[in-house]
């Protein structure tokens, strides 16, 4: 499967795909998120880029849009059928137990805040799905509402739409469309806000020091929400001030009352944030709207494990309709809580093999051969190894002895840090084309590929505003972005198989090629 059109470019198209992706560069370094080191002629290379640059876009069949246009409502309809499942078990109309896990670990202060009547309804208002392609169709394996890369989304979009504008040889056939369009991030996000927004006064972008790798992309992406009349600033949580009824911030344009604060800090980090309790308090008094809402249990990666449980199967079918239900099973990956609690001799987990064997106890995992263990351990949300790919094992890249720590370590932790058992599925191939920092020239690159859709909330609407594709080298089992990644956003061509070398089976509009049944055990 490849993303390239020729598999020998002519000395002509490599020198056009090396001007393109020299041009992207420096677009992105202008905007302050590329570190490029090709601006030499000839190119020189002292050291690694950020990533490496491709010279088209990732590109999606129609199939595969209708399947990520349809995602969003439904990834929607599951927050909200999460949300009213987890206030349900807090009053006790649904068993205990769910609240209790998607609970655990939490401060009583922040969990008591987070169930409010006032906050009730409130949901996430940005959504982004880590989506993985396999040979089998698409697999989520994460569900982020204060997810990374909006900035850098929005920044490569305009970076490769304003190339696509310079050179008409990038419209030769066949045709790209940028997914959202050039501006489709920008114009999203600005909605939402709009959207979210319950008070009058300016939006902060408040993004902690936890976060700071990520304040250049939100800082550009103020700046371009300004230029179309969105009174948006990035900021540090210490440069909020608190007045007698309200929150202000004082700005280029002068001191200015916050309406809006736009949430870039994971609530595991409040400790860490100057002023973080008068920023509840103003929430609390509803001074300000704050989004994403104070809601842990809605971050939480056992969230998948409630999905699949067997003794929750007729309140989701009830709640998201048989359709949605049996498509999110299919795309969200078995996964199961680690709890050490003791499991009754005559029961077993549910839905849990090794081999052909069901598990009775977590203890039955630590002698699964390295076939059998093809399972990913990771935090369920609230800690700082929850995010970025930190924290993640892969069962069938340890040794027997690091497996069996592993899993030891994962039960230990369950007071404070629960962790997850989840299917790990292995991404399929493309090659990608990419400039060489170190050469100067054009390479190319097989690697496995994560997709992540940007869906912004404006009411009950949820717009897919963009897709960001980075592709891995094939030896890296855990996808994410780094050096040697090439990362793009996605775009729609009339026949993605063609470009991409695809096979002929079709990929359906639930994203799996080929029959539904991917011979999960019933």
């Amino acid at each position: 499967m490849a993303q390239t059109e020729s598999s020998c470019p002519s000395h002509q198209e490599a020198e056009t795909a090396l001007n393109r992706c020299l041009a992207i560069g420096r677009y992105l370094r202008d905007a302050g998120l590329f570190t490029p080191f090709l601006d030499h002629d000839p190119p020189v290379s002292p050291q690694a880029a950020s990533w490496r640059i491709s010279p088209r876009p990732f590109v999606l069949s129609a199939d595969h849009m209708a399947f990520f246009k349809a995602l969003g409502p439904q990834l929607f309809s599951f927050y909200r059928a999460l949300n009213r499942l987890y206030h349900e078990s807090a009053k006790g109309t649904q068993p205990a137990w769910i609240a209790r896990y998607l609970d655990q670990g939490k401060p009583d202060g922040l969990v008591a805040y987070s169930r409010m009547k006032r906050f009730r309804e409130s949901l996430p208002t940005v959504i982004r799905p880590d989506v993985i392609p396999t040979q089998d169709g698409m697999i989520i394996t994460e569900l982020d509402s204060v997810p990374g890369g909006i900035g850098l989304t929005a920044a490569m979009s305009h970076a490769y739409t304003d190339h696509d504008r310079e050179h008409t040889a990038f419209n030769a056939t066949p045709r790209y469309e940028l997914i959202g369009g050039g501006d489709g991030m920008v114009r999203g996000f600005a909605a939402m806000l709009r959207a979210a927004q319950r008070q009058n006064g300016c939006i902060a972008i408040v993004v902690s020091d936890e976060a700071k790798d990520y304040r250049p992309e939100m800082a550009w992406l103020a700046i371009e929400l300004r230029q179309q009349g969105v009174p948006v600033w990035c900021v540090e949580p210490r440069e909020l001030r608190f007045t007698e009824g309200e929150l202000r911030l004082h700005t280029d344009e002068g001191e200015q009352r916050v309406g809006l604060i736009y949430r870039f800090y994971e609530l595991f980090d409040l400790p860490n944030i100057p002023k973080a309790e008068l920023i509840q308090y103003a929430a609390k008094k509803e001074w300000v709207a704050i989004t994403p809402p104070y809601k842990p249990a809605l971050e939480e990666k056992s969230a998948f494990a409630l999905l699949h449980h067997p003794v929750l199967r007729s309140y989701w079918d009830k709640q998201l309709g048989a359709d949605c239900f049996l498509h999110l099973r299919t795309v969200m990956p078995r996964t199961w809580i680690l709890d050490p609690a003791p499991i009754p001799p005559t029961a077993v987990i549910a839905d849990l093999y090794v081999g052909e064997r069901p598990v009775s106890d977590w203890t039955d995992l630590e002698a699964a051969t390295q076939k059998e263990r093809h399972f990913v351990i990771k935090p369920s949300g609230f800690s700082e190894l929850a995010w970025g790919s930190r924290g993640v094992s892969i069962g069938h890249d340890l040794s027997q002895t690091e497996w069996a720590g592993t899993l030891r370590r994962a039960l230990a932790s369950f007071p404070t840090t629960p962790h997850v058992l989840q299917e790990f599925h292995k991404g399929r191939l493309f090659e990608m084309d990419y400039l060489d920092e170190r050469t100067g020239s054009m390479a190319r690159m097989a690697g496995r590929a994560r997709l992540s859709p940007y869906y912004f909330v404006t009411g009950e609407e949820v717009r897919l505003a963009g897709i960001l594709a980075t592709i891995c080298p094939a030896d890296k089992k855990i996808i994410h972005g780094m050096q040697d990644a090439v990362m793009t956003p996605c775009a729609l061509v009339d026949d993605a198989a063609s470009v991409n070398g695809e096979d002929a089976r079709r990929t359906t509009t639930d994203g799996r090629t080929g029959s539904p049944d991917r011979g999960r055990r019933a």
